[in-house]
């Protein structure tokens, strides 16, 4: 009589629930992982257009803006050059229940329009950039001279 060696059900049952339960310890932290990395594309997506628009400022001498839309931030020159069709060089869109603000502490009215400016020199307006979105939030101070963010505030979901 041969006897064969083989997994009881209940040794089944109890490997099942073991790698669940490290399943359900896991899913939090990957979740968290992956909502940390949209929220530094979407920082890293603006620091790029605030790139971009202190470049073309410098290399086109001409003044840029980007510009606040209802579904997004535009980077556009100040004035269009004759001929040149008159749409926005740049493009970040930003998905439903995302909101990013513009304050300018230096601006002289409190009710001023959603543009930041860069001039020909390079220089920006001095600017502070909050983004809230279902990734986390974070909040940029924007150095007038440099362009350079100095990050405040950054918290993942």
């Amino acid at each position: 009589m041969q006897r064969f060696r083989a997994f009881t059900l209940i040794e089944i049952a109890l490997a099942i629930f073991i790698l669940m339960l490290l399943l359900l310890l896991a899913v939090p932290s990957l979740t968290g992982v992956f909502a940390s990395r949209r929220l530094k594309q979407s920082l890293d997506g603006f620091n790029s257009l605030v790139h971009q628009a202190q470049e073309r400022s410098v290399t086109e001498r001409r003044a840029y803006l980007i510009a606040w839309r209802k579904d997004g931030v535009v980077l556009l020159p100040e004035v269009f050059a004759e001929g040149e069709e008159a749409k926005p060089v740049a493009e970040l869109r930003l998905s439903k229940g995302t909101m990013l603000r513009l304050s300018l502490p230096a601006a002289l009215t409190e009710k001023h329009p959603w543009e930041w400016i860069f001039w020909p020199s390079g220089n920006c307006e001095p600017a502070i950039v909050q983004f809230k979105g279902s990734a986390g939030l974070w909040t940029a101070n924007y150095s007038p001279l440099t362009a350079q963010a100095e990050i405040t505030q950054y918290a993942a979901r």
